[in-house]
């Protein structure tokens, strides 16, 4: 995997720290605007990237790179991912992946047709520990209650409250707490669940965007709570339970760090911790090194149908909550 990467923000920063860990990873380029080429030709240095491009045409048709790795603003995804994918690349996209499912629909044939990878980069499924819970959940007997949480005070929450409206908190750039946090409450749901019945959303709305939010999704039998907020915080905790036992996580959905609590009904706690690596990001790219190696289209049709689903999901929730992402319509 011959990687150029876009942008230069936490995220692009979080995935340098482990990726000299990353089989077969080279770091081929990134990607940026002129204004932050100090910090590009800064991380160029420190991790040996091969090349800065402040021109994304000249970084697509650089042979030396085959995958594109979008950590970019969410309102910016579709468009570089779409026109990586015109140009024959690979793409690795943070999440959320669009701001709406037409628009990772129009991605996903470009791919189809040209047999490239298009995956997701969401952390919850490659975890050790999700799939832990993943084998566990039915020792738990017919599932009846589901709590998933994560709350994180934003530290551009204050700037928010004094009228300086940045991306995250932008609804035309794709802001809010479901589509940065609660996104991860919704895959990690979904990705054990499948497809609810329903979901409503239930939001803190202030300037057109939800600054924390309570998500139901309706199953046949039981019923899950997704909580999400960037204008609180709080204890962070997911719960399972069925009529056998239930199951409790105190890590975040999209680190699962410490691992969980299996608690059988007549049985004594069991506490289970099965991640050897301490990166939340460490498994997806390996999964997508791996993915991009074997050009594994069947392993990519697999991510994107759940993809698929989870932004399908979280635009119902929205539209439920009277919330709409992306410009605004011409005329409006």
């Amino acid at each position: 995997m011959k990687l150029a990467i876009l942008g230069s923000g936490m995220i692009v920063r979080d995935f340098l720290s482990i990726a000299d860990e990353i089989p077969g990873l080279v770091l081929a380029a990134i990607f940026g605007q002129e204004s932050t080429r100090p910090e590009l030709e800064r991380l160029q240095a420190e991790h040996g990237i091969g090349k800065v491009y402040v021109d994304y045409d000249a970084c697509l048709a650089d042979p030396e790179i085959d995958t594109v790795y979008v950590g970019l603003p969410n309102g910016l995804h579709f468009e570089f991912a779409r026109r990586a994918l015109e140009a024959g690349k690979h793409v690795i996209c943070e999440k959320p992946f669009t701001l709406n499912l037409d628009e990772l629909r129009q991605l996903r044939a470009i791919a189809e047709k040209n047999s490239l990878i298009l995956v997701e980069a969401i952390t919850t499924l490659y975890l050790a520990n999700y799939a832990a819970i993943r084998e566990r959940v039915a020792a738990l007997g017919r599932i009846r209650l589901i709590q998933c949480e994560y709350s994180q005070f934003s530290s551009r929450y204050p700037a928010f409250q004094a009228g300086e409206v940045l991306p995250a908190f932008d609804p035309a750039r794709g802001g809010g707490a479901l589509m940065d946090i609660g996104i991860y409450t919704l895959h990690f749901v979904a990705g054990l669940f499948g497809r609810p019945k329903s979901i409503t959303y239930t939001a803190n709305v202030e300037r057109g965007v939800d600054t924390s939010g309570i998500a139901v999704l309706a199953y046949d039998d039981f019923s899950a709570v997704c909580i999400c907020a960037k204008d609180s915080g709080g204890p962070i905790r997911t719960k399972i339970q069925g009529e056998d036992g239930a199951i409790v996580m105190t890590g975040t959905p999209n680190s699962a760090r410490g691992g969980f609590t299996l608690a059988l009904r007549g049985e004594d706690p069991e506490t289970i911790d099965a991640q050897a690596h301490p990166h939340r990001m460490i498994g997806e790219f390996r999964a997508f090194a791996a993915m991009i190696r074997d050009r594994d289209l069947a392993a990519r049709d697999r991510s994107l149908d759940h993809s698929e689903l989870v932004l399908e999901l979280a635009g119902t929730a929205l539209e439920s909550a009277g919330i709409r992402l992306g410009p605004a319509p011409a005329g409006a």
